[in-house]
């Protein structure tokens, strides 16, 4: 059976050791790295089948990373290996062209998996993740664009909020979540209900019954 070759980077040694003994003998870990840089030389020099990525690296992130090593090497799949759960950040982690985002608190349980679906050309998101940004990150794979009302719950509490004049501090305030995870969710309404500017997202719902609060 193909054992996939994998290129690990973190800028911890010890986290390195750590990953590579999860994932041998299953798989063959063909090198490390510990920045950007480094990822982007030896992918070219060692060919792996997956580059196993953190998004926090000195210099160069591991999302800018990833953007260029998609341009270096298109067939290479990467998946994130991160300790960062907000929405934004996992929604930037597929829109520079990972496959996989695994946490790393989990990776004992979920590791192993989420290399077995990428190398089946299968995208994965971890199970331990907030079940509103695993929605959100199913829409984004599934959904086509235009017109839809079909909103989850929060984000028809947030579209109601906008359209009653909240800000997205008061609405992060109000609900205890950060502002960026608010405007996550702006952008994932604005794209379901086919429009572009705040005052058509407020018509629409008002339009539609969902200003009552």
């Amino acid at each position: 059976m193909y054992s996939a070759r994998i290129l690990l980077a973190d800028d911890h040694p010890l986290v390195l050791e750590g990953v590579k003994q999860l994932l041998e003998p299953n798989f063959s870990v063909v090198g490390t790295a510990q920045t950007g840089q480094q990822v982007l030389e030896q992918v070219e020099k060692l060919l792996p089948d997956i580059v196993l990525l953190d998004a926090n690296m000195p210099g160069m992130s591991g999302f800018e990373t990833a953007r260029q090593l998609k341009n270096l090497a298109p067939t290479v799949r990467i998946i994130f290996l991160t300790m960062l759960t907000e929405a934004i950040a996992v929604s930037e982690g597929f829109r520079v062209g990972a496959m996989g985002y695994v946490l790393k608190q989990d990776a004992s349980d979920e590791l192993h998996s989420a290399v077995q679906s990428v190398m089946a050309n299968r995208r994965f998101v971890s199970s331990k993740l907030d079940t509103e940004v695993r929605e959100a990150m199913e829409c984004q794979w599934s959904r086509p664009e235009g017109y839809t009302t079909d909103l989850t719950e929060r984000q028809r509490q947030i579209l109601s909020m906008l359209a009653n004049g909240f800000s997205t501090k008061k609405i992060a305030k109000e609900l205890n979540i950060s502002m960026k995870t608010v405007e996550f969710h702006k952008a994932n309404i604005t794209r379901k209900l086919g429009v572009r500017t705040m005052s058509d997202l407020i018509r629409v719902a008002l339009a539609s019954g969902m200003t009552a609060l």
